[in-house]
This record gives structure tokens, sequence and C-alpha cells, in this order.
């Protein structure tokens, strides 16, 4: 899986927790601090899933 296909449907799941807890109420300030939380982690782990292995 390539590294921008990983980025986009995190992105997409990222948009809807914060279209979720925004419905739900929650400061925006929240939202704002869990969506870069967030958006770090995914990062993280798109690179770590899309990096290629290095030879023995």
């Amino acid at each position: 899986m390539s590294f921008v296909l990983y980025m986009i449907g995190f992105l997409l799941f990222l948009a809807g927790v914060a279209w979720g807890a925004s419905v739900a109420g929650v400061p925006s300030l929240y939202i704002g601090i869990g969506a870069l939380i967030l958006l770090g982690v995914g990062i993280f782990s798109a690179v770590g899933r899309t990096r290629s292995k290095d030879p023995s």
C-alpha cells in the first residue's frame, strides 16, 4: 500500500472523528489537540507500514 493512499484514508478517518466530536459538542480546542495527536500517530504508522524492508 502506498504512503499517499494510506494517508488519504487516515485523513478521511480523522475528518470523520473531528466532525463527530464537533456534533457531540466537544470544544474546538480539544478537537484541534486530538486531531494533531492523531495526525502524528497516523504519519508514524503510515511510514512504518509503507517503508521498504532493509535487506539483511
